[in-house]
């Protein structure tokens, strides 16, 4: 191979490794950050939590608002969003799983807990046979109020039914033909005037304005239940990605939840 050929290829397999880490380097680079969350107390928690730490750190944020459960993964995954947070690691994984996406957990986060609420009823102890409780209808939160109704007494579940997965064909027993009507999550509030009991998820609760302190109950959000941060596959180790989690371990993160989101549950490193 004559010195001259020897040069070509030398510039043109120099020019291709340039292409190939192109995307690399821009994405390392990356100073603004647009993170998709829903309505209410998770999209709240970004804004008065979280974009003031990145943006200290020379980030700038964009909050996108979503009201349902679908739209944020496929946003992210599409590339529309480069995080979301909305959602806990068993509706991820089950929708990554469902829909062949490349989207990951990063970090644990902040809730606003599942509570039942009624605008009939004084209490659980005021149940009576035939009242209607309205749910979320997708399949990781359906499974979520189910749980929440055993863990109360007010159905039974199979033996052996994993509880983060139950659907309506593992109740065993409902003594008081309790009419369950699972309906999208973000239209529950909605259904308070008509419904016995209603269960919302928290942010739900708080963006149609409720309180907390207004459910007949709120759960005691297991761990499996906590909010994640997620992001695409490719995008786990980016700088600005570790940069989002070091926001939400902070000290100043958790220092902001205790003053201004009160009741939320907390994984244990914000305790």
């Amino acid at each position: 191979m004559t010195l001259a050929r020897r040069t070509l290829l030398a510039l043109a397999l120099t020019a291709s490794a340039s292409t190939f880490f192109a995307p690399v380097v821009q994405a390392q680079d990356r100073q603004e950050i647009t993170i998709g969350a829903t309505a209410g107390s998770n999209i709240e928690v970004l804004r008065q939590g979280i974009k003031p730490l990145l943006e200290k750190r020379g980030y700038t944020v964009k909050l996108v608002e979503f009201n349902d459960y679908v739209q944020p993964n496929i946003a992210l995954a599409q590339g529309a969003l480069d995080a979301n947070f909305f959602q806990h690691i068993t509706y991820l994984n089950r929708f990554r799983e469902d829909r062949k996406l490349d989207i990951v957990d990063v970090v644990q986060g902040p809730m606003a807990p599942f509570g039942i609420y009624s605008k009939k009823r004084k209490s659980l102890a005021d149940v009576k046979p035939g009242d209607r409780i309205t749910l979320a209808n997708d399949p990781a939160n359906l499974a979520h109020g189910l749980a929440l109704l055993a863990d109360q007494k007010l159905l039974t579940l199979k033996p052996g039914a994993d509880p983060i997965r139950v659907t309506e064909k593992d109740i065993a027993a409902n003594p008081l033909n309790l009419k369950l009507q699972p309906i999208e999550a973000a239209q529950i509030p909605r259904t308070l005037d008509d419904a016995e009991y209603a269960i919302v998820n928290g942010n739900f609760a708080i963006s149609s304005g409720l309180k907390l302190t207004d459910a007949l109950l709120l759960e005691k959000t297991p761990d499996h239940y906590m909010l994640v941060l997620a992001v695409k596959g490719k995008d786990k180790q980016a700088p600005w990605t570790l940069a989002l989690a070091d926001a939400f371990r902070a000290p100043e993160f958790k220092a902001v939840l205790v003053q201004k989101f009160p009741g939320y549950a907390r994984p244990a490193f914000l305790q």
